[in-house]
């Protein structure tokens, strides 16, 4: 798969990793399985591989929309929400870099319109 920038790509797939232990980590805590959020995971993390413009956006943005809807919650039930409190910080960071750092930007930058082109070599 061609990309803009290794190191960007390195970054994406680190954040993608993260979703995906993520949402494991909160299937194995909430004591439930959550099939959904495990399958947003994987097809974020994949996506975002492809490098195609304003995914970063897209999953930055639903990754806010949890983090802002599960704060009251979390801020509330303290000291037993501690770890989604340390979650939704990471959270904050993986957003941080996919919408801010420039390599990460740059790796975004693949049209959607050439993307039969993006699977060859």
């Amino acid at each position: 798969m061609r990309t803009n920038n290794d190191k960007g790509r390195t970054y994406v797939i680190i954040v993608g990793a993260y979703l995906v232990l993520k949402a494991i980590l909160n299937m194995i805590i909430g004591g439930g399985l959550n099939i959904g959020d495990l399958i947003f995971a994987v097809i974020a993390a994949a996506a975002m591989f492809s490098g195609l413009q304003y995914l970063n956006i897209a999953v930055s943005a639903i990754l806010a929309i949890t983090v802002l809807t599960n704060l009251p919650h979390n801020l509330t039930h303290l000291p037993g929400t501690l770890i989604y409190l340390i979650e939704a910080a990471v959270d904050v960071g993986a957003i941080v870099l996919l919408l801010l750092q420039n390599d990460v930007k740059e790796h975004f930058t693949n049209k959607w319109s050439e993307l039969g082109e993006l699977f060859k070599k």
